[in-house]
Parts: structure tokens; C-alpha cells; sequence
């Protein structure tokens, strides 16, 4: 159905296009309204709500389609615009394209091809708003972040940051070691985006040769070396409009660094075998678990792609150093897990909460999430308890100092839990107030334990 409430704002400095295309769009599928200078173009993006904008290139004032797309976008990254031209070139497009249009339309107008496009883009924008009303309506705040979880003041910092970037078309570079769920937040960016509705589509760089990785992004043609028996399209192009996310860029090699350093600067692929250039409009989003800034300094990652690719950098904390937040994700990793395998568990033991909190996770959040979705497996009660944590991760014998790992039977729970406490006192400097969140207790029954414990 055609999205009437759209208003659709015509921009054209010749009168009879702006009114012609402006009455065109008000009888099937918008309420337009038409002006023909940039200036009063600006006046009404800064006055008044405007879902689409369609824009001549070239206005006879010194304002552009170009400065009116950027500012529409500035005011409401969700308005739609689609610039038309007499003049359309690969620069022009991909240009128009990078800087966030919708698509362009040539000179002379096709109406049905007008219509068309401004259905689409209206559909776009009307979706995102009932997004936006769906969980209004719910009491959730606008910005999702699934799967991400975290009270700690460096996560709050991180969303904080999301929020800001993610409606943005600025590139993001994602730091922090395996595990720490990079992916998941390139995602997040992605879902909170006005690109939400279109693909995201990841990439390890790790792993692939140089051969492989360029087709992987750009495609090829057939014949273009052995094997290529059809044309293949390349995830630049499959990702069109959507976002794509390039996980352990660091291990890119060196002349795919060069290349993919020519499409972020051009907006233009050329697949393999191929001397056709295709426009795309792709967000990047990358990610790496190694030193970027070292890798520069001994010239085995590009300083040039480096800034390029790092419009806004956010780093990931390892697990150990966010402690506080495993048990807000012990939780959550329960609830996926008993919804994915169907289980009757519903909760879990202190004592076994304590060992998960002072395990120092060295494969992070990826490793928690294993190690939970195991223990649901296994457990044959409704609570998950120390018997039914992996051996190699509740470190009997570090806390005991005599027992194997594994020998749960000689070691009594309240011991396991009086020396989580001392252990975790010592960590935090005696600080109790750190110690309580790190074990998932409150400040009261950590001063009754101490006291219990004669600590």
C-alpha cells in the first residue's frame, strides 16, 4: 500500500519540474510540497518533520542537492533523499551514494520510476517509525542491544557511544580480544541503524588468502581465474545499502589493504575478471584483537586504511576486568539456553555463581556462553550447582590448595564459598563494596559471611 502520510519535500529551481513532480507524487503515494531554492529547502528540513526529499543536483542559489542531502541527514538520519541530475556520472552517484542518498534519478523524469522510488524509500521511513512507536508502547528503550548485557561504568560508556554512532554512516572499529563479543556489537550498530532494515553481512579476514578475500568482497566474473565457472556477486555488493563488518582486518594481507583502501575512498568496486565499476554504498564496520596502532608503527598494516577505518574506535573490556557484569550475564545466558534446549532449569546456586565470578575467563563472553549453555545441558535439577560447572573452570585446587581440579567431593561448599570471599577481598583491596557486586551477593550478606567466616 502506498505510504500516504509521507510528506515528500520537491526541491527543483525549475518551477514546472518542481510543481509537475510535486502534484505527480501528491495523487498516489505522498503529501507533497514544492520549493524551488535551496534556501527555503533548508528552512523547511530545520522547521518542520520531512520523511523524504527529492532534490534537483544543481539549484540556481549557492546551496546543492548535495548540502541539502547532508543536512537532512544531519537533522534525521531516517529522511530518505533522492537526488535527481541531468549529469550522472560515476563520480556523481557514488558520491550522492556515500554521503547517504537514496538513489538519484536522471533527467528527463520517469514518473512511474519517480514513484516508485519515493513508495520504497516512503515504506523505509514508515516501517522505522513504527519500530520506534512498538517499543515506546512497550516502555524498551529506542536502541536494542541483544545479547550485550553490562552495568559496569566502561560498558556504560560503551552504550552510551552506540547510541551516538550507530544512526551516524561513520565507520566504527571495534577493539578487544577474542570472545569479548565484537561481533555482537557490530550487529548492535547495525540494528540500531537506519540501514537495519537492509543485510549485514560478516567477513572473517583471517584465514583467506588474498585470492579468495577479494572475491569474497568483490566478486568476480566467470573465467576470472580457475574454478570461476559462473559470475559471482561480491559482499560489497550483496551488503548494498546494508553494513558490512570485516572481523580481524589486522589480518588482512597487504595488497588487499591497498584495495579495499580504494573502495572505501571511491564508493566503486571492480570485481574480479571484470572492468565494469559498480556503485555501492556500504557501511563498514571492523573489528581486530591486535594492536592496529603497532602493526602501523612496523608497517604491516596500512596507516591510510587505518584512519579510514577507524572513524570512531570503541574497546571492548575482557571479561576479567568487567567482573561485576557476570552475573547480569549468567542470567541472560541462562534464559537463551533453557529457551534453546527446551530445559526446566530456572536458576543457580550461589556458591556456583561465586566460582563463575572469580574465574578469570580467558575466552570471555564466548566462553561464559559455552560454559552456561553446558551446564543446562547436563544439569538433571531445576538450578545449576558447582557439580554441574566444567572441572576445568571452578579451580578447586587454586582455592583449596590441596585438591584437584575435578575432586568436588572433598571440598564442602562453604568452604568453596569462604575462600571466593577472601579471594575476592584481596582483589579488590578490601573493598566490600566491589567484592558484593563481584560475587553477586549485596553488601549485607557479605558482612554476614565475613563475620560467619570469622574473616
Amino acid at each position: 500500500m502506498p505510504e500516504k502520510e509521507n510528506i515528500v519535500l520537491v526541491v527543483d529551481d525549475e518551477r514546472d519540474h518542481a510543481d509537475g513532480m510535486a502534484e505527480a507524487l501528491d495523487k498516489c503515494c505522498a503529501k507533497a510540497i514544492a520549493v524551488y531554492t535551496g534556501k527555503d529547502a533548508l528552512e523547511i528540513i530545520r522547521s518542520r518533520k520531512v520523511d523524504i526529499v527529492v532534490t534537483d543536483l544543481k539549484l540556481g542559489d549557492d546551496i546543492d542537492g548535495l548540502e541539502i542531502l547532508q543536512e537532512s541527514k544531519r537533522l534525521s538520519p531516517e529522511t530518505e533523499v533522492i537526488l535527481v541530475t541531468a549529469y550522472a556520472t560515476i563520480d556523481t552517484c557514488k558520491d550522492a551514494i556515500r554521503k547517504g542518498a537514496y538513489d538519484y534519478l536522471v533527467k528527463p523524469i520517469d514518473i512511474d520510476q519517480l514513484r516508485t522510488l519515493v513508495q520504497q524509500a516512503g515504506r523505509k521511513v514508515s516501517a522505522a517509525g513504527r519500530r520506534r512507536a512498538k517499543a515506546a508502547e512497550a516502555g524498551e528503550e529506542e536502541f536494542k542491544f541483544e545479547g550485550i548485557r553490562g552495568q559496569t561504568p566502561a560498558m556504560k560508556g560503551i552504550f552510551e557511544v552506540l547510541r551516538r554512532v550507530a544512526p551516524a554512516n561513520i565507520p566504527v572499529l571495534i577493539e578487544g580480544r577474542s570472545g569479548t563479543g565484537k561481533e555482537l556489537l557490530a550487529r548492535a550498530i547495525h540494528d540500531n541503524s537506519p540501514r537495519w532494515d537492509k543485510l549485514f553481512r560478516p567477513v572473517n579476514c583471517a584465514g583467506l588468502t588474498e585470492t579468495l578475500l577479494e572475491s569474497e568482497l568483490f566478486g568476480h566474473v566467470k573465467g576470472a581465474f580457475t574454478g570461476a565457472a559462473t559470475d559471482r556477486k561480491g559482499l560489497f555488493e550483496i551488503a548494498d545499502k546494508g553494513t558490512l563488518f570485516l572481523d580481524e582486518i589486522g589480518d588482512m594481507p597487504a595488497n588487499m589493504q591497498a584495495k579495499l583502501l580504494r573502495v572505501l575512498e571511491d564508493g566503486v568496486i571492480i570485481p574480479v575478471g571484470s572492468h565494469k565499476p559498480i556503485v555501492v554504498d556500504v557501511r563498514l564496520i571492523s573489528a581486530t584483537n591486535q594492536d592496529l596502532t603497532k602493526l602501523t608503527e612496523q608497517r604491516k598494516f596500512r596507516q591510510d586504511l587505518y584512519f579510514r577505518i577507524k572513524g570512531v574506535s570503541i574497546s571492548l573490556p575482557a571479561l576479567r576486568e568487567r567482573a561485576e557484569d557476570i552475573p547480569t550475564l549468567t542470567e541472560y545466558f541462562l534464559k537463551e539456553a533453557t529457551a534453546e534446549t527446551g530445559s526446566n532449569v530456572t536458576g543457580i546456586t550461589q556458591p556456583a555463581q561465586t566460582i563463575l565470578n572469580n574465574y578469570t575467563w580467558p575466552g570471555n563472553i564466548r566462553q561464559l556462553r559455552n560454559c552456561i549453555r553446558t551446564m543446562v545441558v547436563m544439569c538433571e535439577k531445576d538450578t545449576l550447582d558447582v557439580a554441574d560447572i566444567p572441572p576445568e573452570i571452578h579451580q578447586v585446587r587454586q582455592l583449596s590448595g590441596t585438591t584437584a581440579p575435578g575432586d568436588l567431593g572433598s571440598v564442602p561448599l562453604n568452604e568453596l564459598e569462604k575462600q571466593a570471599i577472601i579471594e575476592t577481598l584481596k582483589k579488590t583491596g578490601n573493598n566490600r563494596e566491589k567484592a558484593a557486586k563481584i560475587l553477586g551477593i549485596g553488601e549485607r550478606t557479605l558482612y554476614r559471611k565475613i563475620k560467619e567466616y570469622n574473616l
